[in-house]
């Protein structure tokens, strides 16, 4: 067993440059799988066909996880089959009928414009974490990049003089994005005074390139930043559940109730396909939706 996950978790990272959290989570859902297959006697690779998914489909269902779950973890199994079918390993196909749960659109959570201005004030700028946070948060709200593109960024990357900056999203594709005013300002303090006083910390400072420090001076990480999203979302008292996808998701929407283009938003978020950019029209009709029901005498 281990060995075919090996070779399919290498396939990932060499030929699919799958990003270190799809390789971890898919890692993660086949182990799993190939754990309870084996558990139900069936040998590998030779048993991993359409019943052998159904009753793991089917396991899954009794313990109460959601569809969306569910279709995550059918769907790393899908790549892992379809990656043993083509190096020969197996030749049943019969996995493929195996059919995706209905998922329903959920839409994702947001700050209202108010919410969002009180979350970005909330730093206090008298000390290097602060002015790195709020140049964190300027930076997620300006742009919608992802936590993880967020992350990745070294400070060559960075054109403040131009007021934008290079990302490698999903399938390390390259984009441009743009620096907000208020993110380019920030930015330039937190790079002047709060990051210099950071990199203290480091023993190999002069081999530090990370744009976002943590309190050693080192990388900050996805999670770190989801705590400091978290630190002042409990400081404002806004609403539960808001992450650092949430900035994204409030970049997008605010982008277009001002009017913006989709598939300019759609650039600008780095999606591939723009059905995934238009969950966010369907914010904007329930904002309109609600408005309506609100203001108008005979609603």
């Amino acid at each position: 067993m281990v060995d075919y996950l090996g070779s399919f978790v290498t396939y990932l990272q060499v030929e699919k440059n799958a990003s270190p959290h799809t390789v971890r989570n898919y890692a993660e859902d086949l182990c799993r799988f190939l754990t309870f297959v084996e558990y139900e006697g069936a040998s590998i690779p030779e048993n991993l066909d359409y019943l052998a998914i159904r009753h793991y489909l089917a396991y899954l269902h009794e313990k109460s996880y959601e569809r969306r779950t569910i279709a995550r973890k059918l769907s790393a199994i899908r790549s892992f089959l379809r990656y043993l079918s083509r190096e020969g390993h197996i030749s049943d196909t019969s996995w493929a009928a195996v059919s995706t749960p209905r998922i329903g659109k959920k839409l994702p959570k947001f700050l209202y414009v108010e919410e969002m201005l009180r979350l970005l004030s909330a730093p206090d700028l008298k000390t290097p974490a602060g002015l790195r946070d709020v140049a964190i948060l300027e930076m997620l709200y300006s742009s919608g990049i992802r936590v993880s593109e967020l992350v990745r960024l070294n400070v060559g990357d960075i054109d403040v003089s131009q007021g934008q900056f290079i990302v490698f999203g999903k399938g390390s594709r390259e984009r441009m994005v743009p620096m907000g005013t208020f993110s380019r300002r920030s930015f330039l303090t937190y790079l002047e005074q709060g990051r210099p006083v950071l990199l203290r910390k480091n023993k190999k400072a002069d081999k530090e390139n990370a744009v976002w420090l943590n309190k050693y001076g080192t990388r900050l990480t996805d999670r770190g930043v989801r705590r400091v999203v978290e630190k002042y979302v409990r400081q404002v008292s806004l609403a539960k559940g808001i992450s650092p996808h949430s900035i994204r998701h409030s970049f997008a929407t605010h982008m277009l109730n001002a009017g913006a283009d989709l598939r300019i938003v759609q650039e600008l978020l780095g999606h591939v396909n723009i059905s995934t950019t238009q969950i966010y029209t369907h914010i904007t009709r329930e904002q309109l939706k609600e408005i309506y029901n609100e203001a108008h005498p005979r609603a």
